[in-house]
């Protein structure tokens, strides 16, 4: 239980540190399908988008993200377990390094709806939202044990208690007791989740 609790502490101790602009959405939530439905009349509407990283390209006076946009979860994390809903572009005048800002990296921003962008993808050319960037943010992965519960046999066996990844005498276990039966672990994808 004191591990548990520890781990929300933390939680929720570093969502504090995120920038409003991320972690609250706009007054008006503007969705993907509605600005996709008419560009023009939702240009310059506050828009808080995210996913993952399919490109960065940097030009002489700006850096575009190419990016696969997933619905935001919790503090506006993509949530990546769903469905992917398109693609939007990311503008900003900062150069975002390609070794930083790399492929599959979750990422989310708001910003304003600028217009749509002409990207081509295999040898389709579509029209993309762009999206002019006020905040960016990076979510890091973290790592967190692969058994929290109760491990060993019937909760608190040998070397299988909170975090400790071996059940037992048997070496690694994915499993671990929950009362009623093995589970398998949940994992933690990102701490912001």
């Amino acid at each position: 239980m004191k591990n548990y609790l520890l781990v929300t502490c933390l939680l929720l101790s570093a969502c504090s540190n995120l920038p409003p602009a991320i972690e609250d959405p706009p007054a008006y939530d503007l969705s993907y399908q509605e600005a996709l439905l008419n560009i023009a009349k939702y240009k310059n509407a506050p828009v808080r988008w995210g996913g993952t990283i399919i490109e960065v390209e940097n030009e002489p006076s700006f850096s575009a993200i190419q990016v696969m946009l997933y619905p935001l979860g919790s503090y506006g994390y993509p949530d990546t377990d769903e469905a992917n809903q398109g693609r939007f572009v990311i503008k900003s005048p900062e150069f975002l390094d390609p070794a930083v800002y790399t492929k599959n990296t979750a990422i989310t921003v708001a910003g304003t709806l600028e217009g749509d962008t002409e990207r081509t993808i295999g040898k389709k050319t579509m029209r993309l939202p762009l999206v002019a960037a006020k905040q960016i943010h990076l979510w890091q992965e973290q790592n967190y044990p692969r058994n929290y519960g109760y491990g060993g046999y019937g909760g608190f066996g040998y070397g299988g208690g909170f975090g400790y990844p071996y059940g037992g005498f048997y070496g690694p276990n994915p499993y671990y007791w929950g009362g009623g039966g093995y589970y398998r672990p949940y994992y933690f994808h990102n701490r912001y989740r």
